[in-house]
This record gives structure tokens, sequence and C-alpha cells, in this order.
């Protein structure tokens, strides 16, 4: 027999294996949007295919909002909601959750902060979850001893961290591709350290405000029900300011940084500012690093490093487009001793597609790959959640995932060539190696990566 606690629970775990074929037929959604009385913009889709609600309320109360010297107090004031609000202490929380069987996840990145709810949608368990959701967003208490918990265990992952080559990478690709920016000042020891409940209070005070929220809304409710959700969610939240759109974002100097460190692998990145969420480029920006690196084991990338040479199992190029100009960046891990044959591949294989764009070949490959595969994108309610949360966030258009495939399919060679062109500056890249130092060996010129 199953205890009446987690009911609910294995009801909502079995309802979340099943996908929504329904909604991958669709080209689109079905998004319906306003603005609360308090300046909230709320984005909803209804979709009965399964009674399942899930909601996701964004803040711009992310890293890039931290103040100088205080990197992390994002993460920290985000983590740290669940951890007491109102009248209930921790376990209270995590009691109610569970005698609820709904889900409350979600965390903090550089442009949004987020609570992430799932629930069954039937009235009884909806309303309680949403009404615990709006508790732990207005009402967190921040209680000093979890607050210190955490500052010690946020310490100990940077300290383990600065330790891996691949967190080294990050850390300081971040800051050189980002070096007058808030995307390149990542949390520290002793930024950390220096956080007080005090500042946690105030980011929250300032920062989880109506005017710097957006609420998405999918699921087994009407209309009528989506608005009394986002009413309950905003109640009481402080009207606050509207934010500052974007940061202008400049190129850094072409450079490249090798930091020592005993691993056999060399790991490598190579980038510079890309673009921004909702860039007249996006399209083609997309099309085209499917082929230069984005389509795997099809990419010329891949060709080129790993099936010529030999040089890496792996490599691999991506736009990681944000509120302001998120990275461009290629990656990839090979041995010490033949990282810099594996640059130099690299280099030339960027140039020629610089200068050459695609072939036709590659051209309708990659366009009829992704074409096929949007399908995917939207073939789950948490899926859906993820889109919509997206174009409310970052004021994308409402038709953007109905006009998906067909502005994917009008992209042309020409202007994939003019788009990489606008945003990527061989001039300005820069290049970062981490370890390889642990590899001695001289390797064969065609000698496989590890």
């Amino acid at each position: 027999m199953i205890p009446h606690r987690k009911r609910f629970g294995v009801a909502l775990a079995l309802t979340v294996a099943t996908l929504f074929s329904a909604s991958a037929a669709r080209a689109g959604l079905a998004i319906q949007t306003w603005t609360t009385p308090g300046g909230t913009k709320v984005l909803f889709v209804e979709s009965r295919a399964l009674p399942i609600l899930d909601v996701q309320v964004d803040f711009r109360a992310a890293g890039a909002e931290a103040p100088a010297g205080k990197a992390g107090i994002a993460g920290l004031t985000r983590g740290l909601l669940e951890s007491g609000a109102g009248a209930l202490d921790e376990d209270a929380i995590a009691n109610r959750v569970a005698d609820l069987g709904a889900q409350i996840t979600g965390g903090a990145d550089m442009d949004r902060a987020s609570l992430n709810l799932r629930t069954l949608s039937n009235p009884a368990e909806r309303d309680g979850a949403v009404d615990l959701l709006a508790t732990l967003i207005r009402q967190p208490v921040f209680p000093a001893a979890a607050v210190e918990r955490e500052k010690s265990r946020t310490i100990a992952g940077l300290k383990e961290a600065a330790t891996q080559p691949d967190a080294i990478l990050a850390r300081r690709f971040a800051a050189a591709v980002f070096p007058d920016h808030p995307y390149g000042r990542l949390p520290t020891v002793e930024s950390v350290a220096s956080l007080s409940r005090e500042d946690l209070v105030d980011f929250h005070t300032r920062y989880y405000t109506a005017a710097r929220a957006t609420i998405s809304i999918v699921g087994d409710v009407s209309r009528a029900d989506a608005e009394a959700i986002a009413g309950r969610l905003t109640a009481g939240l402080p009207a606050g300011e509207a934010p500052v759109a974007s940061l202008n974002t400049t190129l850094p100097e072409r450079q490249t940084i090798r930091v020592p460190h005993p691993s056999a692998q060399a790991h490598i990145a190579v980038g510079q500012p890309g673009m921004r969420r909702g860039d007249p480029d996006f399209f083609p920006l997309l099309v085209g690093n499917y082929i230069l690196g984005g389509g795997g084991f099809v990419s010329r990338l891949t060709a080129e490093v790993r099936e010529k040479r030999g040089y890496a199992y792996s490599v691999y190029s991506y736009f990681a487009p944000q509120r302001d100009v998120g990275p461009f960046q290629i990656g990839l891990q090979t041995k010490g001793s033949q990282a810099d044959d594996a640059l130099r591949v690299v280099g030339s294989t960027l140039d020629d597609f610089l200068a050459k764009g695609p072939t036709a070949a590659e051209l309708e490959a990659a366009k009829s790959n992704l074409i096929n595969g949007f399908a995917l994108r939207l073939d789950s309610n948490r899926k859906m959640l993820e889109q919509v949360a997206a174009i409310g966030s970052f004021g994308l258009p409402l038709d953007y995932l109905d006009t998906w495939r067909d502005r994917v399919r009008a992209v042309s060679a020409a202007q994939i060539r003019d788009a990489f062109k606008r945003h990527v500056a061989p001039d300005h890249l820069v290049t970062v190696v981490v370890g390889g130092d642990g590899d001695k060996t001289a390797a064969p010129k065609n000698g496989s990566a590890r």
C-alpha cells in the first residue's frame, strides 16, 4: 500500500513519463499573453493532454545583477528561498511539497532566477502548490544557519572546481571573452565568503519584484484559472523598477591564454562574444553553426579534427545567445602534445567556413535535420514551458515557434556567410588552453587522441 503522502507524487511521476505526441505534430503553440495589474508579463498555453500544470516564474535577479565584488549572490539568494518562508521552516516546506505531490525546482544563471512548479491540475493539489510557491517568492526568511551552511557548500564547491580543468577553462574563458561585462564575473571563494544574510535580504527586496518578473503557465487549466494563478503568485510583490534592457559588450583583444595543469588532455576553448537573444541573424547563425560544429558527427569540425586527423574524440561549436551578447565558442579536448596542431586545424576550418560558407549539400542537410528535429522541442509539457518561458523572458515574438521551421527553411548560404562575418571576427578570438602538461610524449602526426 502506498502511503497517502506519496500517492500524488507517484501519480505525477507516472504522468511525467508520457510524451505529448499531439503537441509534437503542431508547428507551434497557441500562446495567450497579458500583463497583471502589478506589471508582470504572463504567457499561457492551455494543454489538456494530461492532468498536469507547469509554472515557471522568472526574475531579472540573476548573476548579471550582482553588485561588484558580490558574484554568487544571485545563486545563493535563489537557492535559499526553500530554506524557510513565511511560517514554514525548511522541513515544513519539504513536507508540504511531498504532501501535495508537487515538484519545485529552478536555479539562477546570468540572465534569470527561476522557480519551476509542477503539480497535478486538480484544484486541491494545484491551489495548495501555487500558494506554497507564492510564499517562497514573497516571504523568504533566509535563516542565518542556512545561509552559513549554503555559503560553506558553495565555497567547498568552488575550491573543488578550482582543481578541475573544465571548470578552470570555463572561468578563464568567460573572464577573457567578457572582461568588462558581468558575464565575465563568476563567483569566487572571496566573493561568496563576503556575503551576509543582509546582502541576500537586500538583493531579494530589490530584484524579486513584479516589474522584473515573467510568469509562464502551461497545462490543464483554463484562461480564467491561469489569470487567478498569476494573480496569486504576484499579489504582495513590490512593484519595483523596470530593468535596463541590455548592456554594451565590447570585443576582446585576440589572445591565447595557457593555464598549466597536470592533466594529460589539453582542454581548449576558442571564441568571442557572439549574439544576443532576438538577433536578426539568429536563424542564419543557427543553421551555419550546425554545419560548422553543432551537428555532431556531420559537422565540418568533426570531419577535420576527429575523422581525418584523430586529434579529438569530440569537437563542437555553438552560439549561446543571452539577454546581452552571449558567447560563440569552439571546444575540444586533445593530447597536450598535439594541442597546437589541433588548434591550427580548428583555425583553418573556421577561416575556410568564414570565407566560403557552406556547400549546397551541407546547407540542405542541415536545414532538413533541424526542421525534422523541431517536434522534439515541444513533445512534453516541460519542453513547452521552456520555450514559452524563453519567449516571455527575452521578448521573442509570440509566433517564434510557429514560424521557426519556415525561417530555417528560408536560410541561404549567402545569409550564413554574411551573418558569420558580422558575428565572428578572427582578430578578436580568444583561445584558452588548460592542461595537457601530463602528456610529455611526442604524438605521431595522425595519432589518435585519448
